[in-house]
């Protein structure tokens, strides 16, 4: 995971691990709404996960986090899978699958 990270900052990425991110809802604001993995120059939220196979509810919950953060792209990535490659999923707001 460390070399991950060290190549995203080596290539001029901004990355910010357990960020707290807040969450509004109507005029209630929850300073420390959710705690992202992962968040890759103030946009991607990434969620990690280490489970034999990704259930739905994995995707779901990526997916309400960048609903409330108001944030466009997120990937999911399972170091469970076999082949790393067969472990990422991308997940973005606002297009119906």
């Amino acid at each position: 995971m460390r070399q991950y990270l060290h190549e995203l900052k080596k290539r001029g990425l901004h990355v910010v691990r357990q960020q707290l991110l807040p969450v509004v809802y109507e005029s209630v604001t929850l300073v420390e709404g959710f705690r992202a993995d992962l968040v890759v120059g103030g946009k991607v939220i990434i969620e990690l996960k280490s489970v034999e196979t990704l259930a739905p509810v994995h995707k779901k919950q990526l997916l309400t986090y960048l609903r409330i953060s108001d944030r466009k792209l997120g990937l999911l990535i399972n170091f469970g899978a076999a082949l790393i490659k067969d472990g990422i999923v991308r997940v973005v707001n606002g297009i119906d699958d």
